[in-house]
């Protein structure tokens, strides 16, 4: 989804910080407003959360459908598959390593943790959750079972699964039907390829329509959880950034040491060829826009095959999600790390498995609907997340960048990886 018009003035880093600074002025100045201007992003995250599932549905199974429908996908499904997985756990398994390291949501101070546990305690009143910020108090939670995890994913009911809105039960059902959908003829399954079109469009125009009013928002957001619990909660998150920037840089490197492998290029010639679609991706933060740079590096650059490049890098940025993968692995550990909750045993497989699967859900998204994917990997956990989305909404600006980073480089190595070796000339 590419930001024209006016929509490229409200995406501007700059001023989603400026907003978020005018409301925490607001919320310091004038509490009583700032308070009483939280009906506005509780609406605002009410409308975020009625476009997620309808936007993944269409846009998982359209992506699949096309899989199979492509002249020569089903020669190369095998490696694709094998190749998507070990790309996607290598991501989470970053993230989560370097956020175990760093560990930026351990080392608070008590003012910190006080003012988080004022934002998680206004939370906590709406739900069954019984956790705080003190390490003294932290309820541990047991480990789910393998049938339960297995469970909870199948759904027996896809309609209650949608009007309950279980992300997790929608995207297995949207997998299973994308691939069968792919079985089925093109002429046949024209009038539902269509249908799946119309809904991801319409989508897309619904959350254009939501980044309209952004702005205000953050203003009335930020004011709101100033008003409650002050600014050392957003203090907190610099640490955060720091520690998803590290998780990107060491995914990175690694992914330009195997686009460098496979191409059988010097390492500077490999780093000159990626300068492009770096490039783009900074300024873009939108894998869609970085598809023809990327197709330009793999297939003039670095000589791959052209024919299998122009197939694998759409459905690459379509269902491989390394940046969000890696972003949700970090961002769910980070909230583990605030409630002062060890994770053990079969809970780091959730940890895993979660961020994996929010990745996959976030398939199409941009931006603040990326964010609410976060809450797949906490549901695992029993992590309460709508408590903290404002923190990440403050520092999203630099993390969407990131986020795409990782995407356009990672998803560029996942392709030459599948793409036999370039002839050497």
């Amino acid at each position: 989804m590419s930001a024209t018009g006016p929509q490229q003035l409200i995406l501007k880093p700059w001023l989603v910080l400026a907003c978020l600074a005018l409301g925490m002025a607001i919320g310091v100045v004038q509490p009583g407003l700032g308070a009483k201007l939280g009906l506005v992003g509780e609406t605002f995250v009410g409308l975020l959360q009625m476009v997620v599932l309808p936007f993944m549905v269409s846009a998982v199974i359209f992506s699949l459908q096309r899989l199979f429908h492509e002249g020569g996908s089903k020669r190369v499904l095998g490696r694709l598959v094998l190749v998507f997985a070990a790309f996607s756990v290598l991501a989470a398994a970053i993230g989560v390593l370097t956020l175990s390291v760093i560990q930026p949501g351990a080392h608070l101070s008590e003012a910190e943790l006080v003012s988080l546990g004022r934002i998680i305690g206004s939370e906590l009143s709406n739900t069954d959750a019984a956790m705080n910020l003190h390490g003294d108090n932290a309820a541990q939670q047991s480990a789910q079972t393998v049938q339960a995890v297995a469970l909870s994913l199948i759904p027996s009911n896809i309609f209650a699964a949608l009007a309950q809105g279980d992300t997790l039960k929608a995207l297995v059902f949207s997998l299973l039907f994308g691939i069968a959908l792919g079985h089925v003829p093109n002429r046949i399954a024209l009038g539902l390829t269509q249908t799946l079109d119309t809904v991801y469009q319409t989508c897309q125009t619904m959350m254009r329509w939501l980044s309209y009013p952004l702005p205000v928002v953050l203003v009335c957001m930020s004011a709101s959880q100033i008003a409650k619990s002050g600014v050392e909660p957003f203090q907190a998150m610099v640490n955060f950034v720091v520690a998803v920037a590290a998780a990107s840089a060491l995914c990175m490197t690694l992914a330009v040491l195997v686009i460098w492998q496979r191409s059988d290029s010097s390492l500077r010639q490999t780093l000159h060829a990626l300068r492009e679609p770096f490039a783009l991706a900074i300024a873009t933060r939108s894998g869609m826009a970085c598809m023809p740079a990327m197709m330009n590096t793999l297939a003039e650059r670095l000589r791959f095959s052209k024919t299998r490049v122009e197939l694998l890098v759409p459905l690459s940025v379509s269902l491989l999600q390394v940046g969000p993968i890696l972003f949700f692995a970090c961002a769910t550990l980070f909230i583990a790390q605030l409630y002062g909750r060890p994770l053990a045993g079969l809970e780091w497989g959730l940890l895993l498995l979660g961020s994996i699967l929010a990745g996959l859900a976030s398939t199409g998204m941009s931006g603040l609907l990326t964010l609410s994917m976060i809450s797949v990997a906490c549901s695992y956990l029993e992590l309460p997340f709508e408590a903290a989305f404002i923190l990440f909404i403050a520092v999203d600006p630099l993390c969407d960048m990131l986020r795409a980073l990782v995407l356009v480089i990672g998803n560029t190595a996942a392709v030459a990886v599948i793409c036999p070796r370039p002839l050497k000339i």
